[in-house]
């Protein structure tokens, strides 16, 4: 009997300290503040000009990327035009249509909108181009927060694909 009193008074003792009246202090001016996305994405993007992005020239903007210079000669060189157009429809083609906005934008006349340098370096390094290239960042934000897939083309496939894109008016 002593033993189970002894345990009663135990357990009983164990039940008034868990439900005793425990008071939390309350810090004063603790505060979480954060950034909206909507204003990260603000400062990411540059403003609207009121020109599409797939559609605005720019001439001067060589991209982010492996390419820093690229020769084009005068003439285009047919034999790797039809290489690089094997390799645009073999990869390409899923997300990009000649002469239609698709699910990326259309590759006709892009050499009259950028610079070869640029366009080899949103073949190549795509991912580098949307983080870093204020351009391909708006060309996400256009083509609907559809970024281009890397395809890990070699630079000579990605410069054949170029030639192509100088066949196509």
């Amino acid at each position: 009997m002593k033993k189970s009193l002894i345990h009663f008074s135990i357990v009983l003792s164990l039940l008034l300290l868990g439900c005793g009246e425990k008071k939390e202090k309350e810090s004063e001016g603790f505060k979480i503040e954060r950034q909206s996305s909507q204003a990260e994405s603000k400062s990411a993007i540059p403003e609207d000009t009121g020109v599409k992005a797939s559609e605005r020239v720019d001439l001067t903007n060589k991209g982010v990327g492996p390419v820093a210079s690229v020769n084009l000669d005068a003439e285009i060189n047919q034999e790797m035009a039809a290489q690089g157009e094997a390799v645009y429809n073999q990869m390409c083609l899923a997300c990009h249509r000649i002469g239609k906005k698709f699910i990326g934008p259309a590759p006709n006349g892009i050499l009259e909108r950028r610079t070869p340098e640029w366009v080899m370096n949103m073949i190549l390094a795509p991912e580098k181009m949307v983080k870093e290239d204020p351009l391909a960042k708006e060309l996400l934000v256009e083509f609907n927060g559809s970024p281009m897939a890397n395809q890990n083309l070699t630079e000579e496939q990605a410069r054949a694909v170029l030639e192509y894109f100088r066949t196509l008016k």
